[in-house]
């Protein structure tokens, strides 16, 4: 029985041999005729599967970033910087050798940035810190044409601002939902990093909802590792259709260059406020005149709270819409309204949203015992540093 599988084992390697040498090298002798047709019909020995519709290519984002792109703008600002005032020693020939004359030296400060146009009316958004304080505005679109661009309105608390340029035939972007995003999705910025022309970088959403970050007032940050770096501020982050998803604000570096952390502002906030500022020229926010602070376990165990969520009150402003409610410091406060408060940032997300004027139930822990106040909202102060530009 053994010698027999072996004569058959043997026998079968070399036919498997003789047909592929045949089909290597006469691959003719391998093909039968078609009945009735006289088509030779090729039965091939050994037949690859068919490539799959995207091997062999790498996907392209390239008609994303066409129909973005032409929306993306260069922003640059100067201002001018104020003389020196005199010196006692400022007619003194030496000083003036080695220092110049301060009544006359003053060099305008520059700086660029990148922005997004966003309705064909020339409405352009981009970051505060861009045209910060910016005694002249230029706007380079990508076809070549410049223009001066005027300042609508800035909102200081979540680094926005948009523009007005007066040019005919301007693109726009389309908005895309922030909404719809997810971890893992790819997405492309757009702007003009170091001043080298618009530039095009892929990567992919990071993180959502990133806060705590003391970048700016109210915080909500799309985190992404597509490279961003100084002059990207303001430009565009795209999904791969090319719809406007954030405007790229900041990075997270210790060199001053990408290291793969970037942030943007999510479209669904800064299309809430480009319409306040386009509308009224300011951003109305709600107010209730109290500072927050995170309850940590520390401060949990130190006021002997069985609970560690919530916000516990620091200080309340004299005569604001709190303390005419009735809540003092050391009050936990849990809920606003029917949103749960974990953490700072919740809560001042929370009453900013809420309409000046409206009455709103807060819900605090006092002494371990839960209660309820009733606060009418208030309108935020603008912010200090606002108020000291000219």
């Amino acid at each position: 029985m053994r010698r027999l599988w072996l004569i058959f084992a043997q026998t079968t390697t070399v036919c498997l041999a003789i047909l592929f040498i045949v089909a290597t090298l006469r691959p003719e002798w391998l093909t039968r005729r078609g009945p009735g047709n006289g088509n030779a019909i090729v039965v091939p020995f050994f037949e690859a599967s068919p490539p799959s519709s995207g091997a062999g290519r790498q996907a392209s984002y390239a008609d994303a970033t066409h129909r973005a792109a032409p929306a993306v703008v260069n922003i640059f600002t100067s201002k001018d910087t104020p003389q020196q005032p005199s010196t006692p020693y400022s007619d003194d020939p030496v000083f003036r050798y080695f220092f110049g004359d301060p009544d006359t030296r003053q060099d305008p400060v520059s700086s660029l940035g990148s922005g997004v146009i966003v309705s064909p009316e020339g409405y352009i958004l981009t970051n505060n810190h861009v045209i910060e304080s910016a005694d002249e505005i230029e706007v380079a679109l990508a076809d070549g044409r410049k223009s001066k661009a005027t300042l609508v309105g800035a909102d200081p608390d979540t680094d926005l601002a948009v523009l007005k340029l007066d040019l005919p035939n301007l693109p726009s972007v389309t908005f895309g939902r922030a909404d719809d995003l997810q971890v893992g999705d790819v997405v492309l910025a757009i702007g003009n990093p170091f001043g080298v022309g618009q530039t095009t970088t892929m990567g992919i959403i990071s993180a959502l909802g990133r806060t705590h970050l003391g970048i700016n007032t109210f915080e909500n940050f799309i985190q992404t590792d597509a490279a961003i770096n100084p002059g990207n501020s303001g430009g565009a982050l795209i999904d791969a259709d090319g719809n406007l998803v954030g405007i790229n604000t900041a990075i997270y570096s210790r060199s001053g260059g990408s290291l793969g952390i970037g942030f943007a502002i999510p479209v669904s906030t800064a299309r809430q406020i480009m319409e306040q500022l386009i509308t009224t020229g300011t951003v109305t926010r709600g107010y209730i005149g109290v500072e927050p602070q995170d309850l940590t376990a520390e401060l949990a165990d130190a006021f002997k709270l069985s609970r560690k969520d919530g916000v516990i009150i620091a200080g309340v402003v004299r005569g604001g819409p709190a303390a005419r409610a009735g809540i003092r410091t050391g009050d936990i406060v849990i809920t606003v309204g029917d949103r749960p408060i974990s953490d700072t940032t919740s809560m001042l997300n929370t009453i900013a949203q809420l309409p000046p004027g409206d009455k709103v139930a807060v819900k605090i822990v006092r002494g371990g015992q839960e209660m309820e106040a009733t606060v009418t909202i208030g309108t935020r102060p603008k912010p200090r540093r606002e108020a000291q530009q000219p």
